[in-house]
């Protein structure tokens, strides 16, 4: 039985649990239907937040959240992974806690789930990094997996990504088609935070902008947040209304396209296969984390997985973008761009599902960046650390090109690294 055991608590809702103790417990649905049963007695509480149970017996998953299970973002594209670990994976017990802010408290909730004896715990979200590799040196027995970092002890800290610099290339294309097609050739990207993964996606988005639109360029708006609906609005709106005809967003929810709908315009939204939802939406750019979670867990528990570097790429299943995927129809956005650029992503897409191109080749010269500089030459390819990193990267996987550019097209200025 999944359990839903994430909520924070304040003084009244303890109180209010405690006398509902007393009652027969009723089952409840969430968002994919999945029954969840909340418990009649009060667990632990540390920092705010609720710490689970482990169930005697089995194999004990907890991922810890950014934001709400059901944010029809990432956080959800997390927890339905999770669902589908407990249905496909014998004798496991997944549990998790959501909203968890980075830095001190997450830290908090990771020793904590570490002291319950949970055998594998997720963190998913970059701010986790740093905490969890403390935490992990000191319970060498107990699997951390940290979702989009670059750190590593090679033992039983390690990171786990994927490519979706692959997808957003593709997404880039079509929102060039789209653009160049409504004869307006400016585009937008609603980013969260600056760091590197958000550069990186930022400006994958933008080079496959510039393989069907070379005219079109593309304006940046941070957001300083993973999820907040009305900064989402706010800032989506603020660039469709300085122009931008597509605006991309790096955020959690669906308000990109909904601003879209409301304006006339395009939204692309991001993380989750159920966030493209309205007429506006040109495309989504989701995760499938179940498969990969389930891999990881089987290597777990079979002793067989090495926690390190794990970064995956389309040709896992994992990736996807809507409307093009096996089973899949065009959306109205994507319907009416011209042949040829329809052609072009399916042809990319089939190499990428096929696995002869990958990430690299995303990045891949020649490369310019907005300023008239080469970033890489003609025959050159990134590597790992280069696409992970701002210089001079992690002792002991230093960058040599580096995550601080922006493509050409974009009109934005680089962020401080500066506090």
């Amino acid at each position: 039985m999944f359990r839903k055991i994430a909520l924070r608590v304040t003084i009244i809702s303890i109180i209010l649990v405690m006398i509902a103790a007393s009652c027969t417990p009723k089952p409840v649905t969430n968002a994919t239907t999945v029954p969840v049963t909340i418990a009649t007695t009060v667990p632990e509480t540390v920092g705010g937040f609720q710490i689970p149970e482990v169930e005697q017996g089995k194999f004990n998953i907890a991922a810890v959240l950014i934001g709400p299970h059901d944010d029809g973002g990432w956080s959800q594209a997390h927890y339905e992974g999770l669902v589908y670990v407990e249905q496909n994976v014998p004798n496991v017990h997944v549990s998790y806690i959501e909203n968890v802010p980075e830095g001190a408290d997450s830290e908090q909730v990771f020793r904590s789930l570490a002291r319950k004896g949970f055998n594998l715990i997720i963190g998913t979200s970059f701010g986790y990094m740093d905490p969890m590799a403390t935490v992990a040196e000191e319970y060498p027995d107990i699997t951390f997996i940290h979702i989009s970092g670059y750190k590593s002890n090679m033992k039983n800290f390690g990171n786990l990504f994927g490519s979706m610099e692959d997808m957003k290339y593709l997404a880039g294309m079509l929102a060039g088609s789209r653009a160049k097609l409504d004869g307006n050739p400016k585009l937008g990207y609603m980013a969260t935070f600056p760091i590197p993964e958000e550069l990186r996606l930022g400006n994958a988005f933008a080079l496959g902008m510039r393989k069907t639109c070379p005219e079109c360029t593309m304006d940046v708006r941070w957001i300083s947040t993973w999820h907040d609906p009305v900064a989402e609005k706010d800032a989506a709106a603020s660039l469709f209304d300085a122009g931008a005809q597509v605006v991309l967003t790096g955020a959690d929810t669906p308000a990109v396209a909904d601003v879209a709908q409301t304006k006339g315009k395009w939204g692309i939204t991001y993380d989750y296969i159920g966030s493209c939802k309205v007429e506006r939406c040109l495309t989504t750019i989701y995760w499938n984390w179940g498969p990969i979670y389930a891999k990881v867990a089987q290597g777990v528990i079979a002793k067989t997985y090495k926690p390190g570097f794990d970064y995956f790429d389309a040709d896992s299943g994992s990736l996807g973008l809507y409307g093009f995927m096996q089973g899949q129809t065009l959306t109205t956005g994507e319907a009416a761009l011209p042949a040829a650029d329809i052609q072009m992503v399916r042809d990319i897409l089939a190499q990428m599902l096929a696995g002869t191109f990958n990430r690299f080749d995303v990045f891949s010269g020649p490369i310019n960046d907005n300023k008239g500089n080469v970033i890489v030459a003609a025959g050159e390819k990134f590597v790992q650390a280069d696409l992970d990193q701002f210089p001079p990267g992690a002792p002991g996987l230093e960058c040599t090109h580096c995550m601080y550019w922006w493509a050409e097209g974009i009109t934005a200025e680089l962020p401080s690294l500066t506090p």
